[in-house]
């Protein structure tokens, strides 16, 4: 076991919170965004992305033996998806990306939501600091004691 686990565990947690905080910020940049991307022809809303973390794993048997050995923890994003919830559609008839009714069609982003697992990722991200430093703080005492 070695003594930078912890430190190896809370970076990783550092890094996926990091990148959940800067996609929930993409959404909210993207809220109001009727051309996300071309679909046959056609722009279609910006739909919301999602982020989706796992433990760090991997089921060969060098990593096995390896995380036996180590017993190193941590967590990784496994994947960026899109949120496939229906677009809303707001009558504005003078858009110029209105159909034959007048509607747009606008992305699936909810601020609330959004800023909700903004507060999350933030929360998530300051106890993983709070856990770095303590672990930080550990490794010096230890290294005080052994001074003496």
């Amino acid at each position: 076991m070695s003594i930078f686990n912890g430190i190896q565990a809370s970076g990783s947690a550092l890094t996926a919170q990091r990148l959940r905080m800067d996609v929930v910020s993409s959404n909210l940049a993207n809220a109001d965004s009727t051309r996300g991307r071309l679909v046959d022809g056609e722009w279609q809303p910006y739909q919301r992305k999602t982020v989706s973390m796992s433990p760090k794993q991997d089921n060969s048997f060098q990593a096995n033996l390896t995380k036996a050995l180590n017993e190193q923890g941590g967590v990784r994003v496994s994947e960026i998806g899109v949120d496939d919830a229906p677009f809303d559609e707001v009558y504005q008839p003078e858009h110029p990306d209105a159909n034959e009714e007048g509607y747009v069609q606008m992305p699936n982003v909810d601020p609330l939501k959004e800023m909700t697992d903004l507060t999350s990722a933030s929360r998530s991200y300051e106890a993983n600091v709070t856990a770095l430093n303590a672990n930080k703080n550990m490794m010096m005492k230890a290294l005080e004691i052994g001074k003496n």
